[in-house]
């Protein structure tokens, strides 16, 4: 079984606190078209370096029914500047487009196979996996980026066609799971491409 979801697989269901100090389930956002759901950090220089992109791009696509929710499940005890009071920290300086929800447990990014920081996984109406990877061929420098993958994705998606490269690598940071030094992935995960 792969470790990271499939395409044309259900979006596991969630219930996790966010920034705003309330509590979120996958049904939460159930009037969206499209649901983006991307597992980040506060830290990571492939997040930091591309968030400007990203905010761009949930902009850009809000009022053709796509929805952007962040999830943070790295370790506070691997890397202490992503503990949640870091996350409103950060929510309220930035003002970020997006839900910044909390996978305490981690149980969220094993149950969508999380392999970095950034990933994002793009849904339909559906909530059926239509895009899972990368956004940017180079989310630490992104004025150096040569393809922006998920505003492609959304651009077909939006337009109510088949996206045509649905699957791309993740590029970023490991996500740092609880107990484990910082480099380390589970070892039925492997690149998606």
């Amino acid at each position: 079984m792969a470790f990271t979801l499939q395409i044309g697989e259900k979006a596991p269901s969630f219930s996790l606190p966010a920034t705003d100090g309330k509590n979120y389930t996958l049904s939460n956002f159930s009037k969206a078209k499209t649901l983006v759901i991307f597992f980040t950090c506060n830290h990571c220089p492939f997040v930091l370096g591309s968030n400007p992109v990203t905010k761009r791009t949930a902009e850009k696509y809000k009022d053709q029914g796509v929805q952007f929710v962040a999830i943070n499940s790295n370790s506070e005890q691997t890397h202490p500047a992503d503990s949640f009071e870091h996350m409103v920290e950060q929510m309220n300086d930035k003002h970020y487009p997006w839900l910044y929800l909390r996978d305490n447990s981690q149980k969220i990014a094993l149950s969508y196979g999380a392999l970095r920081t950034p990933h994002f996984f793009v849904f339909d109406e559906n909530r059926h996996l239509v895009y899972t990877g990368r956004e940017l061929d180079n989310p630490r420098q992104p004025e150096k980026a040569t393809v922006n993958n998920l505003d492609q994705a959304l651009s077909e998606i939006t337009k109510g066609h088949p996206v045509s490269t649905p699957l791309t690598n993740p590029i970023g940071c490991n996500i740092k799971w609880e107990g484990k030094d910082p480099h380390w992935m589970p070892g039925e995960a492997c690149d998606l491409v």
